[in-house]
């Protein structure tokens, strides 16, 4: 057989150890997901060789430094699982210019706790019209504006001497029409013409729209985009400018790797990989979560196990609540190491908006759990639109409507509703279906904007309340938290978006704002709203570190008390017990204390974790605050 000839042949090739182990653990996965993918296609033998060149040379470029964290990472490979590990997701240009400037706020985040960035796109892309980053004109070059790719190493390099992580995003579904590929294939390129989905004429691109959805309908309508250099028409699933990759073709795959493996080369510690739902395509579906994109994904990891073992997969992927949990490896196969909890993170404006925790209780319980060695990241607010992606058996489940409830939920944010505190703007909303996401920024949808702007204390008081809450709830349920940029101070919407012509017909650009640093430096003033926020959050980082039960090694339990308002939960491990509650509500609320009997006898009384004060009890109850959590331990 094909597999067992090539392992023979590798083995005799005189390649190092390391390698050789390497390949050993992981050609099989490896061989078997590419055979799935393209065993039928002509040439198959010759890809599969030209594939086992790539992997090894990707190796071979590999620095010794990263080698060297690769070894310590295999010999610990729940490395990433601790309850010490604190992201944050940051636009370079928007913090401090250009990657050299960045080196000099890397203090700012390590005093917070930060020991993980994620820096938005910034590989070479077009000046105009680029999508935020994610139409990549070249995979293995800086984008201009940002600095080159020898300060990007740099950047890695520095952050790896304070033991920080860093990511960085891979477009994997498709590349900018300015590509070198998509340049080639506008000349005639056989080669490159079959690296995307090229047609002759609308018979099958109107044979996929009959099911495609629409991924931008407001600003980018259809699914494919004619060239007429080629006189042909090319499926564009993003924006006209974003031609989707054809994975059919196994010289795509291969030069992926090529790819994937150089990103990793910078120095990063984690790869998002942007839009993993949308890699095959398949007429007469959604051409979203089939089963092929999910073998690629495990091709890629086996291969990236060869190169780069130290390396986490991040999946972007932001889908259906079980759809995601596939994208983990459903605890079968090595897919993703992580993926955003975007399930978690609706639940909890969900809960904003309603007051009440019946979303967050029912939605978290009726979510798959993880598959062992899996982890969430844990968000609040990303660079990305606010989609209600709930399920929808959790809301009539609740007692809600579906269309009804995610009507009331978009009109809150974008305050719509007299009793709105919010401050947000739609992204993508449909007049036919009255569907929209949402875009603004934490301290805009939490009430804390309209509050500083209206000069109400009632309002600011309680925007706060909600931030901490919110900051302090993705740091206790299990996974990565990541703190979104700007937010560690309350940065406010950015409506100069839509005075610039590249953004203005994007309302995500709200909420990526350009740091105001005098703003920062308030973080050090008693009295301001930037100080109570940071402090509050520099501090909850601190505390979650201290406590072995917020390891992601253990999941977490609802507590069977469906209060209304009060959300509970318990996290433990071993002897380590520690119940979570949550007050939703804008009243103090009061929960019977025996939700505790988990933590076992407190003879010394029940006191909250953050803030070392016992708990208030009266007639066996526990008397909450209005918006506030409590990590109850045993005294």
């Amino acid at each position: 057989m094909l597999k067992e000839k090539i392992t023979r042949e590798i083995l005799n090739k005189g390649y190092s150890g390391e390698f050789l182990y390497r390949f050993g653990k992981n050609f099989g996965n490896l061989y078997d997901n590419f055979e799935k993918l393209y065993g039928d296609k002509p040439g198959f033998e010759e890809h599969v060789y030209q594939l086992v060149n790539q992997i090894y040379n990707s190796y071979e470029t590999r620095k010794e430094d990263l080698k060297v964290i690769d070894r310590k990472r295999e010999d610990n490979p729940s490395w990433y699982m601790g309850n010490d590990i604190v992201g944050t997701m940051i636009y370079t240009d928007r913090y401090n210019k250009d990657l050299k400037g960045f080196t000099k706020k890397i203090d700012h985040l390590k005093d917070m706790g930060i020991n993980y960035v994620h820096l938005m796109p910034l590989l070479d892309m077009s000046d105009d019209e680029n999508d935020g980053g994610y139409a990549v004109k070249d995979f293995k070059k800086v984008y201009h504006k940002f600095g080159t790719t020898e300060d990007l190493i740099e950047v890695a390099d520095e952050l790896h001497k304070r033991d920080m992580l860093m990511e960085l995003d891979i477009v994997l579904n498709h590349t900018a029409d300015i590509h070198e590929w998509a340049m080639k294939a506008k000349q005639g390129d056989p080669k490159y013409i079959n690296y995307y989905y090229f047609y002759d004429n609308r018979e099958i691109p109107d044979e996929f729209e009959r099911t495609l959805p629409e991924v931008f309908p407001d600003t980018a309508p259809g699914n494919f985009t004619y060239v007429p250099e080629l006189d042909k028409w090319v499926m564009s699933m993003f924006y006209r400018y974003q031609w989707d990759l054809n994975y059919t073709n196994p010289e795509v795959f291969v030069d992926m790797i090529d790819i994937i493996s150089g990103i990793a080369n910078f120095g990063m510690d984690i790869l998002r990989l942007d839009a993993v739902p949308f890699l095959w395509k398949k007429i007469g579906t959604i051409s979203r979560n089939e089963e092929q994109a999910h073998i690629i994904l495990r091709a890629m990891k086996a291969a990236m196990r060869m190169i780069a073992p130290g390396v986490l997969f991040k999946a972007e992927a932001i889908v259906e609540p079980y759809e995601i949990v596939r994208y983990l490896g459903e605890g079968k196969y090595d897919e993703c190491e992580i993926a955003y909890n975007a399930s978690f993170m609706v639940f909890l404006w969900d809960a904003i908006a309603t007051r009440n925790a019946r979303i967050v209780r029912t939605g978290l319980n009726n979510m798959a759990r993880l598959p062992k060695g899996t982890t969430w990241i844990n968000y609040v607010r990303c660079h990305d639109d606010i989609g209600l992606g709930h399920d929808n058996n959790d809301i009539y489940q609740v007692g809600y409507t579906p269309e009804a409830h995610r009507k009331y939920l978009i009109d809150f944010f974008v305050g719509r509703l007299p009793e709105s505190f919010a401050q947000g703007v739609t992204f993508m909303e449909n007049p036919k279906t009255g569907d929209a996401r949402i875009s603004g920024t934490l301290a805009a949808l939490t009430g804390l904007e309209k509050g500083v702007k209206e000069n109400n204390s009632e309002l600011i008081n309680d925007g706060l309340s909600r931030i901490k809450l919110l900051h302090t709830a993705i740091m206790c349920l299990g996974g990565i938290p990541l703190i979104y940029y700007g937010d560690e101070v309350g940065h406010f919407n950015n409506y100069g978006y839509k005075d610039v012509v590249t953004e203005q017909m994007d309302s995500r650009w709200i909420h990526r704002p350009v740091i105001d640093w005098d703003k920062m430096a308030k973080k050090d003033v008693k009295g301001t709203v930037e100080y109570e926020i940071y402090q509050s959050l520099k501090s909850v980082i601190k505390k979650r570190s201290e406590l072995p039960e917020f390891t992601n090694e253990n999941d977490f339990e609802i507590l069977d008390y469906s209060h209304d308002k009060i959300f509970s939960f318990i996290r433990q491990k071993g002897n380590d017990k520690t119940v979570v509650l949550i007050n939703f509500s804008e009243n103090g609320e009061s929960i019977a204390v025996n939700v505790l009997d988990r933590l076992g006898v407190a003879p010394n009384g029940y006191y909250d974790y953050l803030t070392g004060e016992f708990l208030n009890i009266t007639n066996s109850s526990i008397h909450m605050n209005k918006l506030s959590i409590l990590w109850v331990k045993v005294k």
